[in-house]
């Protein structure tokens, strides 16, 4: 028999808030690797890292916000515990590996395409096994073309809102690439619902696991702090905070030395005296000698 699914049972706010959960993550994702392009080499893994484990943990979060939504008429809806930390372990690598690509090869044409690929791969991978660790008295079954939509939409956003994170151009660069990031993972995630059909069992026992409501949302209170913890670390970052967004490593030329202007002493560059802080040097005027005449043949 086919299961009616009501994908909004509390209407707007759901969609709303997984929204703003999966901006929130991508927002503090991405600032962190734009972050990472502004330090020393040996700092770089530590920004990537927790940019990886910010925008896993949001997607993670927007996903099962949305699936507190999610309901079948007269069926029971029950999660897995291991499968569902399970998918918030997988979406943590898979995004780490396509941000941390991107954060040593730059904004390179292969670099944001291979990037961007594997993290869109990660937001699908993460819906899709979240999704099998659903536990209910029916089958899922899903349309393939609809499925490939949606992973087709994670990875085209996710590899834009890449492109704009390392353009490293100031804080509305980040935050628009924050909006694309939330757009990917929840237009990803309700496409993918849009591809799913229950078909309920008439009879049989009740699904294991635990219940929704009891599961999901202390689970996601780690989550949450994780988020919270990353933001404070954004925030209160120096350099983060006065927006000083120019790469001292990795990504494009390192910015020539300004000349120097001195009192009654005209620009000079690297290398002059001036520059140094010196006097300038005083130069030798050269005073040909006369020209020597014929020898005379008595002063020999």
């Amino acid at each position: 028999m086919q299961g009616t699914i009501d994908g909004f049972s509390y209407g707007l706010v759901t969609p709303v808030v997984a929204y703003l959960m999966a901006c929130l993550g991508g927002a503090l994702g991405l600032r962190c690797t734009t972050r990472s392009l502004l330090v020393e080499n040996s700092w770089r893994p530590g920004w990537l890292a927790l940019g990886s484990a910010a925008i896993g943990s949001g997607i993670w979060t927007m996903h099962f916000v949305a699936m507190m939504g999610f309901a079948v008429e007269g069926v029971p809806v029950r999660y897995d515990p291991a499968i569902t930390f399970a998918s918030l372990g997988l979406a943590v690598v898979m995004v780490g590996i396509g941000i941390f690509i991107v954060g040593y090869r730059g904004a390179t044409v292969m670099a944001l395409f291979t990037g961007g690929t594997i993290t869109g791969l990660g937001v699908a991978s993460m819906h899709y096994l979240g999704m099998a660790g659903m536990r209910l008295q029916g089958t899922l079954r899903y349309d393939t073309f609809t499925v490939s939509l949606s992973v087709l939409i994670a990875v085209v956003a996710a590899t834009a809102a890449l492109w704009a994170a390392v353009q490293v151009r100031g804080f509305l660069w980040s935050l628009g690439a924050s909006l694309v990031m939330g757009l990917a993972v929840t237009g990803m995630h309700y496409t993918g619902m849009a591809a799913l059909d229950v078909h309920v069992h008439a009879s049989g026992g009740g699904p294991s696991g635990a219940p929704a409501g009891e599961l999901l949302a202390p689970m996601m209170i780690g989550p949450l702090a994780f988020l919270v913890l990353a933001g404070v670390v954004v925030i209160f970052d120096p350099t983060m905070a006065a927006g000083a967004d120019r790469p001292r490593t990795g990504l494009g030329p390192r910015p020539r030395p300004a000349l120097v202007r001195r009192p009654g002493i005209p620009a000079h560059g690297p290398g002059s005296d001036a520059y140094r802080g010196r006097p300038p040097r005083r130069r030798r005027s050269f005073v040909p000698a006369p020209p020597r005449g014929p020898r005379s043949r008595l002063g020999r």
